[in-house]
């Protein structure tokens, strides 16, 4: 199964390493990431591996949510599923 995880805000040093290291401590793993900042604005999505994830995907959406709030991004993390649903024509 896999999740898409998007992150917009002001960019900063580590995000990409704050985001990631979060993953790896919930066994997420990254299978794609595009990254670029615009105008000083960060914005990312990220394809991850959630089969190993040792959290309920909740937990890792709330863990996600809060690092968002810490670090004044906002950062989504959505099963696969959902996004394809939400974006069907």
């Amino acid at each position: 199964m896999k999740a898409v995880i998007s992150v917009v805000g002001k960019d900063s040093i580590g995000i990409i390493a704050r985001i990631s290291a979060s993953c790896a401590e919930c066994g997420v793993n990254i299978l794609d990431i595009s990254q670029t900042v615009l105008h000083g604005y960060f914005t990312m999505i990220m394809i991850t591996d959630i089969d190993r994830i040792t959290v309920p995907f909740t937990e890792f959406v709330d863990r996600m949510s809060k690092l968002g709030n810490e670090t004044g991004l906002q950062i989504h993390a959505m099963h696969e599923d959902i996004f394809n649903s939400m974006h069907k024509i």
